[in-house]
């Protein structure tokens, strides 16, 4: 019977098990927003994973929102991550690069004095870390539309330098309230020209990027990352369901290697009423590759794949905190707790300090 540590096939790449590492934002690049030595010890630590989905990697200077974040558009970040994808390839891992902007979620201070911006002037009534402290999100500026061809281009030479630096393949982040995610729904897209209004509007500049990221790897080695749930960052859809099973139908016409989904139903973050469950709608449109994500254990995870409604699982704070997490399942074993406190800094601490089965209780 197929089930999480089944091998998979993706696009010819053959994944060793059907665990995923998920996408984790740790705010530990070196300057320049480069990945740096400790990238390379935390993703080779966690190489048993049958595919790694690196932390968003912002595409341009503009595309910065939170501290110490790293990029794809410097030659020094190229050859950084180039560092990780030799070190997780040697030790026979599988590594996508996940490709990011996050539009009105960010500060003057990360932009060099300029606005954040978005798809509409619309404020986000929160704070956000900055190099000098927490300070309020302010109204971003609208794009104009010939400022959106720059960004499509912007994901494409991502797509392009991810390639050079010995990535597999790329996920577009378009969840969680950021630049594609604001153009995709009504809540935080109010446009009046071709990007905003109908649906087929509001789609237009995700499958803009998702055809130009296509034409540099092929359609099969990208993924596409959703997350109809999400109500942070003043995020909302009047019709979630009609948006994203519509969205889910048009990147199977590109033919997108994956969809990786992101609903709350794996126990531990809360479940939505089995009305508001999207995985079952986007199975139903999207004949790729489909990867769930939100709380699941070794249980749930084997569950869905068994059922046939999900391809492959992936997991963020597990492996965060268990970087030998397929050999804990396997086996059965007692698995570390993550620390939050060191989420987002500690360099070491909590990054490449978890320890593997018998090297010792976590303290």
């Amino acid at each position: 019977m197929i089930n999480l540590l089944s091998p998979y096939t993706l696009d010819g790449l053959v994944l060793r098990n059907r665990m995923v590492m998920a996408p984790m934002t740790r705010c530990r690049a070196i300057e320049g927003n480069v990945p740096g030595p400790l990238a390379v010890t935390y993703y080779t630590q966690r190489a048993s994973a049958g595919l790694i989905i690196t932390e968003g990697s912002q595409v341009s200077p503009q595309g910065v929102g939170f501290n110490r974040t790293p990029g794809i558009y410097s030659p020094g970040q190229v050859a950084g991550w180039k560092e990780v994808t030799s070190a997780v390839h040697q030790a026979g891992g599988k590594i996508f690069l996940q490709l990011w902007h996050v539009g009105r979620m960010s500060h003057p201070e990360y932009l060099g004095g300029d606005l954040p911006v978005a798809p509409s002037a619309i404020p986000v009534d929160e704070e956000i870390h900055t190099p000098t402290g927490k300070e309020r999100i302010p109204v971003p500026r609208a794009l104009l539309p010939d400022e959106i061809p720059l960004i499509i281009h912007q994901f494409g030479q991502g797509a392009k330098n991810a390639r050079k630096a010995g990535f597999d393949g790329v996920e577009i982040h378009g969840a969680n309230g950021y630049l594609l995610d604001q153009f995709l729904r009504d809540g935080s897209n109010k446009r009046t020209d071709n990007y905003g209004g109908n649906l087929k509007n509001r789609m237009r500049f995700p499958l803009e990027v998702a055809k130009a990221v296509a034409r540099e790897w092929g359609s099969q080695r990208v993924g596409y990352r959703i997350s109809p749930h999400f109500s942070l960052h003043g995020m909302s859809d009047t019709d979630p369901a009609g948006t994203f099973s519509g969205f889910a139908r048009e990147l199977d016409t590109i033919g997108i290697g994956y969809i990786h989904l992101i609903e709350p139903v794996g126990g531990r973050l809360g479940v939505p009423s089995p009305s508001a469950l999207m995985a079952p709608l986007i199975h139903a449109k999207f004949k790729g590759t489909l990867i769930l994500n939100g709380g699941y254990d070794a249980g749930s995870a084997n569950g869905v794949i068994e059922s046939g409604l999900a391809d492959l699982v992936s997991f963020g704070i597990l492996f965060l905190a268990n970087p030998d997490l397929p050999d804990r399942f396997r086996k059965n074993a007692p698995l570390n707790s993550g620390d939050t406190s060191t989420f987002y800094k500690g360099e070491e601490k909590g990054y490449t300090d978890y320890p593997a089965l018998g090297a010792g209780k976590q303290d």
